[in-house]
């Protein structure tokens, strides 16, 4: 790790992640007491990466968390009693009582567009959201996150093409945690890094070491920039390992204990604790005031989640289709004229100049179709000559004789005859 931050900022990303596990500490004895409803997936020794891309994105920007992504939700400013009360279908949740997992968004306050169960589908949507922004002049960055094993699915490449050839100001975080459940990456996909899918859409990728929540944060704030800039999408690889299975049914027994031990040792928040200590940016005192900061807060997230009530009986029938201004009131937020979107401005001719078309040459002969407006080969011959001659004015190769051909194929046949 490198020193280039402001102390506050290596403290807010320390804060942060260790609010990530203690929140998922917390919800694992909540679940343990049969109080959340729904299903639990840790995100543990991967704290590194919700937190650190997130922390590089600006207020105004959207993002789209999958379930894991607990970090970014709370780096974003979701408070911990929405995620505890979400995951236990409380009235008071974001979704009244609707959802049992982190279904949840908020795209008035934070900008943030719930989970889609199916994986990838979140990339064409954010591309979607980044074009929009875009077009009403807000200068936004959108993000989302994906699996090693969710990057094998359709919609990852028709998403990332789509957000390529529009040229997006999106950031794809791509974690690489080395197990799409119990299949290892390597039974997946035949490539050493994942960031390599990048170059099938021509675009920008980055490798980053998803323990080192530093070299997380600088290389998105980077990718963030370009992408704000104009550069078009960014993919970024963060290399990991989750130390739970899949939810808390999966012992993840199919993980190698070698390799389960080895990550033990990189644990993302044990590693830059000792970086902030080695720094002199964070000491003994200032760790156990974190600490007891955190704990008093969720003791006091967790007693208001524990007392909102359940939702009432009558109410699972409404809330479920959205009708329009009494669901939510959500209109463009322009930051650009309106006039340079509308005609006569934006007026363009419905026809197109294909770059490279015309630039070849094209293919001697009668070929069917030709590219270019180069003349073909027997069209550049000169008046008088047979279709034989070269372009370059050279002769045509002479015709042996027939009765020739014939004897130097009686001499080839008696020479292999003697050799016999």
């Amino acid at each position: 790790m490198k020193k280039e931050l402001t102390r506050p900022q290596y403290l807010d990303l320390y804060y942060y992640m260790r609010l990530n596990r203690a929140v998922e500490d917390m919800m694992v004895k909540l679940f343990r007491q049969n109080k959340i409803v729904g299903g639990l997936y840790s995100s543990l020794g991967q704290e590194a990466i919700s937190v650190g891309t997130a922390y590089a994105l600006e207020k105004k920007d959207w993002l789209a968390p999958m379930i894991r992504n607990i970090g970014a939700l709370l780096v974003k400013g979701v408070p911990p009693r929405d995620v505890f009360m979400q995951h236990m279908a409380k009235y008071d949740s974001p979704t009244k009582g609707k959802d049992g997992t982190s279904h949840f968004g908020d795209l008035e306050k934070l900008h943030i567009v719930s989970p889609i169960s199916m994986l990838g589908d979140l990339i064409p949507v954010m591309t979607g959201v980044a074009m929009a922004g875009r077009y009403l002049g807000q200068k936004i960055v959108t993000m989302t996150w994906i699996g090693d094993g969710g990057s094998s699915t359709g919609v990852f490449h028709e998403g990332l093409n789509f957000a390529a050839t529009q040229k997006a100001p999106f950031v794809l975080i791509l974690e690489n945690n080395l197990w799409a459940y119990s299949t290892p990456v390597k039974r997946q996909v035949p490539l050493e890094n994942l960031a390599d899918r990048a170059k099938g859409y021509g675009i920008s990728s980055y490798i980053v070491d998803g323990n080192d929540v530093v070299e997380v944060f600088t290389t998105t704030r980077e990718a963030v920039a370009r992408a704000r800039a104009g550069e078009g999408p960014i993919l970024i690889e963060a290399k990991s390992f989750r130390r739970l299975g899949h939810a808390q049914h999966d012992p993840a027994e199919y993980v190698p204990k070698e390799m389960r031990a080895y990550w033990e040792g990189r644990d993302p928040i044990a590693l830059y604790e000792k970086f902030l200590m080695g720094e002199k940016l964070l000491d003994a005192k200032s760790k156990k005031e974190m600490e007891e900061k955190i704990e008093k807060l969720l003791a006091a997230e967790r007693e208001f989640a524990e007392n909102s009530p359940m939702p009432p009986p009558e109410f699972a029938a409404t809330g479920v289709y959205c009708t329009g201004d009494d669901c939510h009131k959500i209109r463009p937020k322009w930051e650009r004229p309106v006039a340079e979107v509308m005609p006569p401005k934006s007026n363009v001719k419905p026809v197109w100049t294909v770059e490279g078309f015309g630039s070849g040459k094209r293919s001697a002969g009668n070929a069917a179709i030709h590219f270019g407006d180069t003349k073909s080969a027997l069209e550049t011959e000169t008046p008088g000559t047979d279709a034989t001659t070269k372009t370059n004015g050279s002769k045509p190769a002479a015709k042996s004789p027939a009765k020739n051909s014939a004897k130097a194929g009686a001499a080839s046949s008696a020479t292999r005859k003697a050799k016999r």
